[in-house]
């Protein structure tokens, strides 16, 4: 009797719960025009005023986005049809009052961004990312949530999705911070999978693909996708235990979309408008070996101060530098070791960023920590007001992938390296998705590599923003870095036009010899040494022509008003990187051991 009442009891628990899960269905009768219909139903409220709201930031992306702008023909009604008093008390919610314990709301939803923030409904899919899409009420964070698709058969629409799956069009999400962060691939699309054994259990790697090309093209893109996904399993030395038992690649490559990336719990989005065959295969496959390095570093190694995300704000961030820039490290890194990419490929690669990080002045107003606090005014943020940014930012993607290199070769000149630290803050942090915070990286570095080592790297580059010796560090892996200094440098990006006009494109980079002779953003360079320039050259080609030390006297025009400077000329402060081997140097069996060993490959 005791066992029946307790089933009982566990039966009207259980049956209450679906009772109070919140329901939401979407349609799209008028994709053609961007169009989607929702509905929303929400029982078992309590009395007093309900609110509902659209987010304004989406996981993974840290600015304010305002995805009530979308959202129109809005109504509430009760449990009987009848309408309900609606009150804005600011643009992104909605208060409904005399309710009687049930709300059912429908709006309609204009989407035309493919991307991984925005949702896009057309004909050729309905791409969803569920903040830009879905209300939700900050009341109801914790029921559970089911949705039903109604997709368009003619249009030969599946569904695919991170969501537990109910049916092929139905789907359950266990509370509403799950839902936000499962994005929502819905169109004729193409599917590849394979399974991974570890621990005794099997768990599917799946590739959703939209895309106008082949199944071939498809093939062998998937074989790349594989060796990624093998290659970053051997980083952590497992894959983390996917919800379901499976994680999803939700590629877009179609001419409507536009180019990003956005890591999930247990999926990805890909967007991008090449296809595979037009320069896809090879522009695309790092988005893939980053996006997926995030299902341990991000989405399982958290930062605690993501932690719960706040999708009514924006999301600052101190970490990123980790979270994003050591995963940028890792993306091009896992691309030579899946054999991808060559070694002269990911060596030379990575020429452009390691300038663009160690030439910046941003590093004398900000640490790293502090450009990733600059995420929310960066991270697909818009403003229509010029900023300095060229002059006090740098990307803690680039910034942080940068220390990341340094990091892993440092810790190889000790005999230790960047994938057993990883393994030690998975260890540590991620299989318990226990949140972090940059002491803890700190403490866990100094228990990996001793206090000197650990204090000294977090001391003078992540608190403060010191650059590494680069020289010594490449040298014990056959790279050589040098600097063009006998090259002169102008310090101006000017784009000659078709009437021989020097226009500089942007702000003048602190300390160069343009920002000290007083140049700025949209000054108009007309002659050099009473030369005029002329549009069958370029700016650099024409300044290369001088010497380093030379001074130039420079006609130029702003705001319409002649002027005149002097520019003195400097070294260019530009770095080359390359293997020694192009040098015409042979390296020795130790340091091909330790390249060997860095690289994976032979």
């Amino acid at each position: 009797m005791k066992n029946i009442f307790l089933g009982l009891l566990t039966l009207i628990f259980t049956l209450n719960l679906q009772a109070q899960a919140i329901q939401y269905q979407i349609s799209f009768d008028n994709a053609v025009h961007h169009e989607a219909e929702i509905k929303a139903s929400f029982t078992d409220l309590d009395s007093g005023v309900f609110s509902v709201r659209m987010g304004r930031s989406s996981p993974g992306r840290y600015a304010i986005h305002e995805f009530a702008k979308n959202v129109y023909n809005f109504k509430a009604t009760d449990g009987n049809g009848k309408p309900l008093k609606i009150h804005r008390p600011n643009p992104y919610q909605w208060d409904i009052s005399n309710h009687s314990g049930v709300v059912n709301v429908s709006y309609t939803l204009y989407a035309d961004r493919g991307d991984g923030t925005y949702a896009q409904v057309d004909e050729t899919h309905a791409h969803l990312n569920i903040p830009a899409t879905f209300i939700y009420s900050p009341q109801l964070t914790e029921r559970e949530i089911m949705l039903d698709v109604d997709v368009r058969q003619d249009l030969n629409w599946k569904v695919a999705t991170q969501l537990e799956k109910l049916s092929d069009t139905k789907f359950r999400a266990p509370d509403f911070q799950y839902f936000m962060d499962s994005p929502i691939e819905i169109s004729d699309f193409s599917v590849r999978q394979f399974e991974v054994e570890q621990n005794g259990k099997t768990q599917t790697v799946e590739f959703v693909l939209h895309h106008n090309g082949t199944e071939s093209e498809l093939d062998t893109y998937f074989e790349q996708v594989k060796k990624i996904v093998l290659a970053q399993k051997d980083v952590f030395g497992e894959l983390p235990n996917f919800d379901f038992g499976k994680y999803t690649f939700l590629a877009c490559y179609i001419p409507n979309a536009s180019g990003d990336g956005m890591e999930h719990r247990n999926s990805t989005i890909l967007t991008d408008r090449e296809g595979l065959a037009e320069g896809g295969m090879k522009n695309n496959i790092g988005t893939v070996s980053h996006e997926f390095f995030h299902a341990w570093n991000v989405e399982r190694i958290r930062p605690q101060s993501l932690e719960p995300f706040n999708y009514a704000e924006a999301n600052m961030s101190g970490e990123l530098w980790f979270a994003e820039g050591f995963t940028s490290y890792y993306t091009n890194l896992i691309l030579c070791r899946a054999g991808i990419i060559t070694p002269d490929e990911y060596v030379e690669g990575l020429t452009r960023t390691f300038n663009y990080v160690w030439n910046s002045p941003g590093r004398q107003f900000f640490n790293p920590i502090e450009m990733s606090y600059q995420a929310p005014f960066v991270d697909a943020a818009t403003s229509v007001d010029p900023v300095n940014r060229d002059n006090t930012f740098i990307s803690y993607y680039s910034y942080g992938s940068m220390l990341g290199l340094a990091l892993d070769l440092s810790l190889r000149e000790n005999k230790l390296n960047l994938d057993d630290y990883f393994k030690l803050v998975w260890e540590t942090f991620g299989k318990s998705e226990t949140p972090y915070t940059i002491d803890d990286l700190h403490q866990t570095l100094v228990k990996y590599a001793g206090k000197e080592f650990g204090d000294h790297f977090f001391d003078y580059y992540i608190y403060k923003s010191e650059m590494p010796n680069y020289e010594n560090l490449f040298q014990s892996v056959g790279v050589v870095l040098k600097q063009a200094t006998e090259q002169p440098y102008f310090g101006a990006s000017v784009n000659i036009n078709q009437f021989g006009a020097g226009i500089i494109q942007r702000n003048t980079q602190i300390g160069s010899p343009a920002y000290k002779a007083g140049l700025e953003r949209g000054d108009v360079i007309m002659a050099v040494n009473n030369t005029p320039l002329t549009s069958n050259q370029t700016f650099n080609d024409f300044i290369s022509q001088y010497k380093v030390g030379e001074a130039l006297k420079i006609a130029y025009s702003r705001y319409g008003i002649p002027k005149f400077t002097v520019v003195g000329l400097t070294a260019n402060p530009t770095y080359t990187i390359q293997l020694m081997e192009k040098e015409g140097a042979k390296p020795g069996k130790k340091v091909l051991k330790k390249r060997k060993d860095w690289l994976k490959v032979e």
